[in-house]
């Protein structure tokens, strides 16, 4: 396994362990939080966006689930894309998808307010990233859903889980997942894929 790949792999898993002893303070400081100051009961702190939360929300998750499925999802999807991509290039890509999602979380947070102040946390949204950047470098790769078990070639699993995540996202259906954080993870994986294709069509001129 490529050694991003790998060492995300273990950061989330060991982030995970330190919140079997210190969830509820690493969620209060380093989950992201909509802009504002808010009194959480459940945690017995005030609570509110932070900088550094852009990035760090991406390494908490919610349950063993969660952090399974984005792991396995990366282990899955991240080797092939950093190979072709090269380390510098792959992390630009996983940490733009990481901070686009959360941009835009911030944004669907922020109009919607009125449902209740709650942590966006997981890895989803540069999972998502991954998953695009896979989709655009090999469109036609068959991949297997596990959920029903129907093979289709990657540009179409990427097409439909946008449509899932974009559907659910404006309907408002499976509420406490950050569905625009995902897709913003896919934008944010787009932009940088475009940018390192200009330039590698730039230095082969």
């Amino acid at each position: 396994m490529p050694k991003v790949t790998k060492t995300l792999i273990f950061l989330n898993v060991a982030v995970f362990a330190l919140q079997a002893l210190y969830d509820d303070t690493l969620i209060s400081i380093f989950a992201l939080w909509p802009i504002g100051r808010f009194s959480v009961r459940e945690l017995h702190a005030v609570v509110g966006f932070e900088p550094w939360q852009l990035v760090t929300y991406a390494f908490l998750h919610g349950g063993v689930a969660h952090i399974a499925l984005n792991m396995l999802a990366l282990f899955m999807f991240g080797p092939d894309v950093e190979r072709t991509l090269g380390t510098k290039h792959y992390l630009l890509l996983y940490f733009a998808a990481v901070i686009s999602a959360a941009l835009v979380q911030l944004v669907a947070v922020t109009a919607t307010k009125h449902s209740g102040i709650y942590p966006t946390i997981g890895a989803s949204g540069g999972i998502f990233g991954v998953l695009l950047a896979f989709g655009m470098l090999y469109p036609r790769r068959i991949v297997m859903l596990l959920f029903p078990p129907i093979p289709m070639p990657a540009w179409l699993l990427v097409i439909v889980f946008a449509l899932i995540e974009l559907a659910n996202g404006v309907l408002g259906t499976e509420a406490g997942v950050a569905h625009f954080a995902h897709l913003g993870g896919m934008l944010g994986a787009y932009l940088e894929l475009r940018l390192w294709r200009r330039r590698i069509t730039y230095e082969g001129s």
